[in-house]
């Protein structure tokens, strides 16, 4: 059990991630607070056992005046290529606050533009990461609200704003969206049931999985030599 720390309280909107540092063969924790008047950053790491603040900086790249963070989504935060990123609100800008692990700074990915929600109604959005490449699933109703559809915007190049690009879908009666696997595949929750929805093919595949409670919380495994005490292995 993770010792307390100031920034807990339960009213507040807080986003948690977990990352591996490969450079210091270290675990690392990050929990994002929002509280007034702007959101407030801590991390913990395994090897000191202890958590420090850090700074939420206000700079950004080719947005320069994000402001001040009000709203994080509560969602797990997504690890990829050496960051955690999670979606974050301020009072102009719907943004990716990204963490890299290694600097332990900040940074801003800008969203495609906001127009990307006027042919829908969305109902789900996520960030994932779709055949080894940065996404964000949106899924909902088009503005008819008469047939299900899914955009997944994909950066094509990692922090590139201008390769955004998407893939549009159609996609009816989602109950729940869980992620996609590596092949691209989305996992979904429909009145079937658990299905794999394959966007290229259009094809799904239903999953003979009764209790849906803990997907969400699923993950690739890789076996690892990393000792939790921090210490090196020797023979």
């Amino acid at each position: 059990m993770l010792n307390a720390t100031p920034l807990t309280p339960r009213r507040d909107c807080i986003a948690l991630g977990l990352a591996y540092h490969s450079q210091n063969n270290d675990f690392k924790i990050l929990r994002i607070v929002c509280r007034e008047p702007s959101a407030e950053a801590e991390i913990y790491t395994l090897s000191t056992d202890s958590w420090r603040k850090v700074v939420i900086s206000e700079e950004s790249e080719p947005e320069p005046n994000i402001g001040s963070i009000f709203e994080i989504n509560e969602k797990p935060c997504l690890f990829f290529n050496g960051a955690l990123h999670s979606i974050a609100y301020s009072e102009n800008h719907y943004f990716i606050l990204s963490f890299d692990v290694n600097d332990e700074r900040f940074r801003n990915i800008m969203l495609p533009p906001l127009n990307y929600l006027v042919e829908m109604f969305p109902e789900f959005d996520e960030l994932v990461v779709f055949k080894e490449m940065l996404a964000l699933i949106v899924i909902g109703k088009d503005v008819d609200e008469i047939t299900g559809i899914c955009h997944i915007w994909v950066m094509k190049e990692y922090g590139v704003v201008e390769s955004w690009t998407k893939i549009c879908v159609s996609l009816d009666s989602v109950n729940n969206f869980y992620g996609c696997n590596d092949n691209g595949a989305l996992l979904i929750k429909n009145a079937t049931g658990l299905v794999l929805f394959d966007p290229s093919s259009l094809n799904e595949n239903v999953l003979a999985i009764e209790d849906t409670n803990w997907v969400r919380y699923t993950t690739n495994s890789m076996e690892s030599l990393v000792l939790l005490d921090g210490s090196e292995h020797e023979d």
